[in-house]
């Protein structure tokens, strides 16, 4: 191999090293700039909405091989908000998330597989009053990139999905109050 070949072949290497590299990336979640809701059905006639506040977390995305990615989300039970606080008293007491005696509801990824452009098959263990269960949901990344001080270096994903909350040992009020609990999650985060 001549000089000039092996030089084309270490620029190549370094390149392809640099943009390896440069997919791993690791977001911190913001937890001003993501949200936790969920809706249940009130007396099948509507619906109930609320919300966690704060999820804190990290989501960590390696394009090149998805599977050395990982997320992690937490959120604080005691964080829960409907907008009528005698009912938020009562849900937080021990007919429902009992947050005294189980403080936080959170997810921790097994698995995660690439399945398309911006979109990942997450398996996980996510654990709510108090009983884990796996849990496979679809993340999407919404976007990224640099947004200046004092943001910074920023990613975007969500998720959607439903559990039936009497898999978690919460069936207090069922069927005035829904089994099935749609979330909706957005997160976002910053580069760490």
């Amino acid at each position: 191999m001549n000089r000039a070949t092996s030089l084309i072949a270490s620029a190549f290497l370094l390149t392809v090293a640099f943009v390896s590299a440069a997919r791993a990336e690791s977001f911190k979640v913001d937890p001003v700039h993501s949200f936790v809701v969920f809706k249940i059905s009130h007396l099948d006639i509507g619906y109930v909405w609320g919300e966690f506040n704060g999820p804190t977390g990290t989501i960590a995305i390696d394009d090149s091989d998805a599977a050395k990615s990982s997320v992690q989300v937490e959120v604080k039970s005691d964080s829960l908000f409907t907008n009528a606080a005698g009912r938020d008293k009562h849900l937080k007491g021990p007919d429902f998330f009992d947050a005294k005696q189980f403080p936080t509801i959170s997810f921790k990824s097994t698995s995660v597989k690439k399945t398309g452009d911006n979109t990942y098959e997450v398996t996980g263990d996510f654990t709510l009053h108090g009983v884990t269960k796996p849990l496979t949901v679809t993340l999407t990344k919404l976007g990224e990139g640099d947004k200046g001080a004092p943001m910074g270096y920023r990613g975007g994903f969500e998720t959607n999905f439903s559990i039936k909350r009497s898999d978690f040992g919460m069936s207090a009020m069922i069927p005035m109050a829904g089994d099935e609990v749609k979330l909706m999650v957005n997160l976002e985060g910053t580069k760490q």
